[in-house]
């Protein structure tokens, strides 16, 4: 994997996302001004992950045709009118459909396309490149942040989006247009590596399985992200002591990545998975039973944060079990749209069962669906290609 076109695709990954996490910082402005509460304009971001979903299964046959590099330049292009809408948008209407052109632009732009990209120039042994990647990009919100709240503070809410737009084509565009390889292709791979000449290709079973399996993770794992700080409250931690908790989870979950890449290749996707998992569902049970004190909740937050940070990797990495670089695309895009539909709808989602329910509901539902992620892991293992299981033997 060249390093240089590694460092291009993070740097892109961390503009694209940062960008779009501006109502982190910048909500409560957009709320008084375009009249609205604070969760209407966080649903905008649900639908952009709503729409990122919807369109990926569309996008799969151009990823195949023109390749992921074309496909990242026409998302950043459009990603450009999406940012221009929300800064000018005087209703919330507006507001609204500048979040769809921004998940339409995503769709072509963030997370299944960069592992498409990956995989096209490294084929099976992209893991370790995607893991990599995504080591660097755990760093978009500690970069972005600051600099939403910078450029808000000197051109409004409105000109730190107009700013956005702007580096969509003048950053990004030039990126994926001279630091990513015009096809990217690889040296014809090992069969060890990239064929499976025992068997063909699985279809529907593992894609359906590992669609599950990744909704249901990600589910957990968006979710629980948004109601944290408040589920640790609720669970018995004061508001300071619970944003202090929440604060680590980032550097543990890139801890975790960083792990993972260490690793170097050592365990798939499937095994992180299946480590990753369990972790989580311990993490969950430990604070279900838990006294509700810091002891508790600092075991919570490491053991959440090492398996959620690995699970986000795993996410990426088990298609690669399954799917050569000639199929990857397919399946990933096929994968997206159950992933991001469940992105989207699990903050609401959690947030109403922690409002009307407790903390103790939205623990025992989350470990409910670790339960049968893991499940669809164990299954998918026992599906494992024969090739890939004597090549690790």
């Amino acid at each position: 994997m060249p390093i240089r076109v590694l460092i291009v695709v993070a740097i892109a990954q961390i503009v694209g996302w940062g960008s779009v996490s501006l109502t982190s910082i910048v909500g409560t402005r957009i709320a008084a001004d375009l009249g609205v509460d604070i969760a209407a304009v966080f649903a905008g971001n649900s639908v952009h992950y709503g729409v990122m979903g919807l369109c990926a299964p569309f996008l799969a046959r151009a990823f195949e045709r023109y390749g992921a590099r074309r496909v990242m330049i026409a998302g950043s292009l459009v990603a450009c009118p999406g940012f221009a809408l929300l800064a000018v948008a005087q209703g919330y209407g507006a507001y609204l459909v500048g979040w769809v052109i921004l998940g339409a632009a995503g769709s072509a732009t963030l997370t299944t396309a960069p592992y498409i990209l990956l995989t096209e120039i490294v084929g099976r042994s992209a893991g370790r490149a995607i893991g990599a990647m995504m080591l660097m990009t755990g760093l978009s919100s500690s970069v972005f942040w600051p600099t939403t709240a910078f450029l808000s503070d000197f051109f409004g809410w409105r000109g730190t989006c107009g700013v956005y737009a702007v580096a969509m084509w003048l950053v990004c565009v030039p990126l994926y247009l001279y630091g990513v390889p015009r096809r990217a292709t690889a040296p014809p791979a090992r069969p060890s590596q990239d064929a499976i000449p025992a068997e063909p290709p699985p279809r529907t079973g593992p894609l359906a399985l590992i669609a599950a399996g990744t909704a249901l993770i990600a589910f957990v794992g968006f979710g629980l992200s948004a109601v944290l700080v408040e589920l640790l409250i609720v669970e018995g931690l004061s508001r300071s002591e619970a944003i202090g908790y929440g604060s680590a989870l980032g550097v543990i979950q890139i801890g975790a990545r960083a792990m993972d890449f260490l690793g170097g290749g050592r365990w798939d996707g499937l095994t992180t998975g299946l480590f990753a998992a369990l972790a989580v569902l311990a993490a969950l049970l430990l604070l279900a039973v838990g006294d509700g004190g810091p002891v508790a909740a600092g075991a919570f937050i490491l053991l959440y944060g090492l398996g959620s940070g690995a699970m986000a990797v795993a996410r990426a990495t088990i298609p690669l079990v399954f799917f050569d670089r000639a199929t990857y695309a397919r399946a990933a895009s096929r994968i997206a749209l159950p992933l991001n539909l469940a992105s989207a709808l699990s903050p609401p989602a959690l947030a109403a069962v922690l409002t009307r329910f407790g903390g103790d509901a939205v623990l025992v539902l989350a470990a409910g669906f670790m339960v049968a992620a893991t499940v669809a892991l164990l299954v998918l293992a026992r599906r494992r290609p024969r090739a890939q299981l004597t090549v690790r033997a």
